[in-house]
């Protein structure tokens, strides 16, 4: 069943635009690449390297947030439509929809983004995601906020490390309202506290499985 999924996964006969959401440091990035080196998947990953906003940002979101998000929604608004024109199967590292439901959410209600900023970015963000087709499955990463901060500091980027408890906390929030009110099409929801898919094979395997169910079943939601 298990060897059914990959090879139905990775066939070329059927394409599938995948998309990993979650919070910072949830675990999105290293499905995204595990996933593209089992099932041949094209990945696309989140502007961080190259972002010339994001460190500025953390050191003062209130002056950032703006300039920020609006680089994110375009960048990401391309990328969605590279993968929507592409033949291939992809797997994108964040979606258009968080930078909306959740990111701006965040900063315009903690007041690091001012009311005519938020609008102007909403209108924004409404006329563009009218040219975007849904992903054919979104796979949500739950995980807890003191995981969370153990995946940040591991993977060591200076300017995370002093994200505060409150907005990591206040982003998992609204990811659980985002998830629940979700319906743009199939879903599927991975508590990742206890799954280490980077690690143990076992553990990567039943995630494929369930991804493979979710794709194939006719119900819009479901949960591992």
């Amino acid at each position: 069943m298990l060897n059914n999924a990959y090879k139905e996964l990775s066939s070329g006969d059927n394409r599938h635009f995948v998309v990993v959401a979650g919070n910072i440091g949830s675990g999105k990035t290293t499905l995204t690449k595990k996933l593209s080196n089992r099932l041949g998947w094209k990945p696309f990953f989140e502007s961080v390297q190259d972002n010339p906003y994001l460190a500025d940002f953390y050191d003062n979101m209130s002056r950032w947030s703006f300039p920020l998000q609006v680089y994110f929604l375009n960048h990401r608004f391309n990328t969605h439509k590279n993968i929507e024109s592409g033949l291939a199967s992809s797997v994108q590292d964040r979606s258009i929809y968080e930078d909306a439901n959740i990111f701006a959410r965040a900063l315009f209600e903690q007041g690091d983004l001012d009311a005519r900023d938020y609008e102007n970015y909403c209108k924004l963000y409404e006329s563009m995601i009218q040219y975007l087709s849904p992903p054919t499955l979104m796979i949500f990463l739950k995980r807890s906020v003191p995981k969370l901060q153990e995946r940040i500091q591991l993977r060591g980027r200076d300017y995370e490390q002093a994200i505060p408890v409150d907005y990591l906390t206040k982003l998992n929030q609204y990811y659980d309202d985002w998830y629940d009110s979700y319906e743009l099409g199939k879903s599927l929801i991975v508590d990742t506290d206890d799954l280490d898919f980077l690690e143990n094979e076992d553990h990567f395997d039943k995630l494929v499985q369930k991804i493979h169910d979710s794709i194939d079943q006719q119900e819009m939601f479901f949960t591992y």
